[in-house]
């Protein structure tokens, strides 16, 4: 072979190697920005986020995160799941020592876990499961492992899912307004439940992309919303109903349903958005339970929406993450994700609990008139004034036009 010839074949295949080189690092350059855009059963290894680190760079100046983020995070396992007459108290404790995987078979995983929980139906063992999944993952230091949702959640037979103009007033529902805002509460709550199982087991082939912390973060969520269905069902049950009672709507999970190709839309749309409007109406419930005269559900509303702080703090947390990971500005990416899927952000806002929270208000809230806007309006006053001044003094002029010409009486 002629040596020049092959000197030319082997620094060919050396720009061929380099190219697929080069083409292959873009390639998973791509994959790693856009993956948390779409996710798929590809899983790629990146550095676990720690805790700490899930407060974006990129944020703006005026994000705050809650002050009571790590004490959450690191609070023991929470058995108050009774009402007691004094506030929350332990319930008996299941035994989890002699088969400590017995209620979910053979699996062994945190997100299998989930997809379990997601796939039961009565309420009230979904609300238990729910807690014991969350104890089990916590006490024997299990993976996050990995797993698929059902497409929706199993529910009941009751109560029937209607439209959200179908639901009844409170004067039509057959309940009195106590037990029709605490039924309303509940349907919340078990949406809950079933949302943060759903992010937890939707998205756990991107646990080494996400960070273990993620899917902590989210389960703990599941468990406290666990608790709370618990509440409102003990409270309901005192007062002699029970879920299912009256028509509940599905707009929770059609919201969760928009998102579930998302990780970034799913934190946009759940928890800055659904769960904060909890934060909103929950001191409204509250004086209207007052007002009605039962101050024992007036209590366990007003401990739920203080609660529910934390959940929405988390959120905030891990969308900085993630828009830090894409390198997009968290502000513009917020109301870009609620334009793209069609979410509406409704008042009156609770400023205080969402500050808690951490949420900057002009995420959700637009100045209610810019400067242009006032300098537009103040020119268009001149404007009119000047107009009207001129109408005035033609008027002026045409009557005394008027009264020059008019014969003598």
């Amino acid at each position: 072979e002629n040596p020049a010839k092959s000197q030319k074949n082997i620094e060919h295949k050396h720009s061929i190697k380099e190219c697929e080189a080069l083409v292959c690092n873009a390639m998973q350059y791509l994959k790693s920005t856009t993956l948390l855009l779409s996710p798929s059963p590809l899983n790629f290894s990146h550095r676990s986020l720690n805790h700490t680190k899930c407060f974006s760079s990129l944020s703006s100046s005026t994000v705050s995160p809650w002050s009571g983020l790590h004490s959450w995070r690191h609070t023991p396992l929470n058995e108050n799941r009774n009402w007691g007459p004094l506030g929350p108290h332990p319930a008996p404790e299941p035994d989890l020592n002699d088969s400590p995987f017995s209620p979910f078979g053979e699996a062994s995983s945190l997100a299998e876990f989930g997809s379990i929980v997601l796939s039961t139906t009565d309420p009230l063992t979904k609300s238990h499961l729910s807690h014991v999944a969350y104890s089990l993952w916590r006490r024997h230091n299990l993976p996050i492992g990995l797993s698929h949702p059902p497409s929706r959640p199993a529910r009941p037979e009751k109560p029937i899912l209607v439209s959200p103009r179908e639901i009844p007033a409170p004067k039509n529902s057959g309940l009195p307004l106590n037990a029709y805002l605490l039924h309303n509460l509940a349907h919340v709550e078990l949406n809950a439940i079933d949302l943060a199982w759903d992010t937890v087991v939707r998205f756990s082939p991107y646990r080494d992309l996400l960070g273990e912390g993620f899917f902590a973060d989210f389960a703990h969520v599941a468990d406290d919303e666990s608790r709370h269905f618990s509440w409102c069902s003990q409270r309901l049950a005192e007062l002699g109903f029970k879920y299912g009672d009256m028509p509940a709507h599905n707009l929770l999970w059609r919201e969760c349903e928009k998102s579930s190709d998302n990780v970034a839309a799913r934190l946009a749309v759940i928890p800055l958005v659904q769960e904060a409007r909890g934060l909103d109406a929950g001191p409204r419930l509250v004086q209207k339970l007052v007002g009605f005269g039962d101050n024992r559900t007036s209590k366990i509303v007003a401990r739920i929406a203080e609660e529910e702080v934390a959940h929405v703090a988390v959120g905030l947390c891990w969308f900085l993450s993630v828009c830090q990971k894409m390198g997009r500005t968290p502000d513009s990416t917020f109301k870009d994700l609620l334009k793209e899927y069609n979410v509406e952000l409704k008042g009156p806002f609770n400023y205080v609990a969402r500050e808690e929270a951490g949420i900057p208000r002009d995420w959700y809230d637009a100045p209610s008139t810019s400067n242009q806007e006032k300098k537009d309006k103040d020119d268009n006053k001149e404007h009119l004034s000047e107009v009207y001044e001129r109408v005035a003094s033609i008027i002026a002029m045409e009557r005394e036009n008027l009264s020059l010409t008019r014969p003598p009486e």
